[in-house]
């Protein structure tokens, strides 16, 4: 049986630059398709080279298969791309997401473009689930980026989701090709980049009003978090349509290629859970606590991972704050129960309730004292929880915002972007969110 699979040097490229691709096939030839990811997948070009094989390495190490070459044309326009393997002629347009034979690539502008919103895709997170070569950093400290995987063409950790059993979670066609799907369908033009990139540097200081993500954005290096505060600090504004953000700190290696994570105690004996530890050298939340720039943490919400879960959505707190502006939702109402619109992962802030009845954040978490909570969702018992503070507010999901120069929302839940096609409330909202802030 003929196989074929590979993965890039770096995760993005900017459009007139070379991109190296590693591949291995036991073809005597192969094709590459790129395709531009959006409401529909868009063909971009392809090459053909001569194959060559390589044995598969393991989850720490470079897998250094053979390189191949190919210079990106300069009028590709900024996206998410994706590149297709073939050994054989189709003439059809394939399926995008595989476990194999599929390698996830972040086309950014040339040159400043003048669009005002930045997509960010969180390859730290989808490298970090990836268990090509036998390991992921949920059984590890170390894993390296070069090998197949990252969000697409490897294998992944984790449980199906039987709210969408058409691709596994913790991959970029579970969580951020709806988000990207909709917002092309909605006119929102964006311009992409992936968490490396912000770990540079790049991209933030070219002009962007508003940064976006979706979905599952669990692990940040402390540069990138550098980088997008000052972003915050400068008049920049942070739309996060996900969860469980910014819960891991990794370390990257300076050639870009190695992630690391310190999860566990000094001295945890096996088995040990390091989310209902304390004293775990890489939880943000133990040293500089998320919510100083999300408003939320996963330790004041938590998870639902295994089947189905109790059908929960968010309660407004204050229909008439913009966000809901055309959704027909007031103070009281409910929206994406019947969906499950909260989970399977989502984020609060620490909290009380007023004397008009609202919820309020305390700040002993380190929410800011002005985020406003504009929908919450109370988690039943029979969720996963993480260790915390000691506090006397409940687990809640946290839906809201607050203002440090630049607004900073959150949808405070990973299936936000799951709904979208098919929630008018959840997608009226994210509209405002959008068009406003940026």
């Amino acid at each position: 049986m003929t196989s074929i699979n590979g993965y890039p040097a770096r995760p993005s490229v900017r459009a007139g630059d070379v991109l190296r691709l590693h591949i291995s096939t036991s073809a005597p030839r192969f094709r590459v398709d790129f395709y531009r990811w959006g409401a529909t997948p868009q063909h971009a070009g392809h090459a053909e080279w001569p194959g060559r094989t390589a044995a598969p390495g393991t989850f720490d190490r470079d897998w250094q298969w053979p390189a191949y070459e190919f210079p990106v044309p300069s009028d590709w326009r900024s996206g998410a791309y994706i590149a297709v393997l073939s050994t054989e002629p189709s003439s059809c347009t394939p399926p995008m997401d595989s476990r194999e034979a599929r390698i996830l690539l972040v086309v950014t502008p040339s040159a400043p473009s003048g669009r005002k919103i930045l997509y960010k895709i969180p390859t730290f997170t989808y490298h970090a689930y990836n268990t090509a070569g036998g390991g992921s950093l949920y059984s590890a400290s170390q894993v390296t980026t070069r090998r197949p995987g990252c969000g697409i063409g490897g294998p992944v950790k984790g449980l199906p989701d039987p709210y969408d059993s058409t691709s596994p979670r913790q991959t970029f066609a579970h969580w951020d090709a709806p988000f990207i799907a909709w917002m092309e369908e909605n006119g929102l033009e964006s311009d992409f980049c992936t968490d490396l990139d912000l770990h540079e540097g790049r991209h933030l200081n070219d002009g962007y009003r508003l940064l976006v993500a979706a979905g599952h954005d669990e692990y940040w290096t402390s540069n990138t978090r550098r980088n997008v505060t000052a972003f915050r600090d400068a008049g920049g504004n942070i739309a996060n349509f996900g969860a469980n953000t910014c819960w891991w700190r990794v370390a990257v290696s300076p050639n870009g290629a190695g992630l690391t994570c310190a999860k566990f105690p000094p001295g945890a004996p096996a088995g040990t859970d390091p989310d209902s530890s304390y004293g775990c050298p890489d939880h943000w939340w133990e040293s500089e606590p998320e919510n100083a720039l999300l408003g939320v943490s996963y330790r004041s919400g938590g998870g639902h991972w295994d089947g189905l879960r109790a059908p929960l959505g968010f309660t407004v707190t204050d229909g008439d704050h913009w966000i809901f502006s055309g959704t027909g939702l007031k103070t009281g109402d409910a929206f994406g129960r019947e969906a499950a619109l909260i989970g399977y992962e989502c984020d609060g802030a620490a909290y009380e309730i007023d004397a008009a009845g609202r919820p309020r954040p305390t700040g002993q978490d380190g929410t800011p004292k002005d985020f406003e909570i504009l929908g919450i969702a109370p988690l039943p018992s029979d969720w996963n929880f993480a260790a915390r503070e000691p506090t006397t507010s409940p687990h809640a999901a946290t839906l809201g915002l607050y203002t440090a120069v630049g607004t900073v929302f959150t949808a405070a839940t990973t299936d936000w972007a799951r709904l979208l096609a098919t929630d008018p409330q959840v997608a009226s909202i994210t509209r405002n969110v959008i068009t406003r802030l940026s």
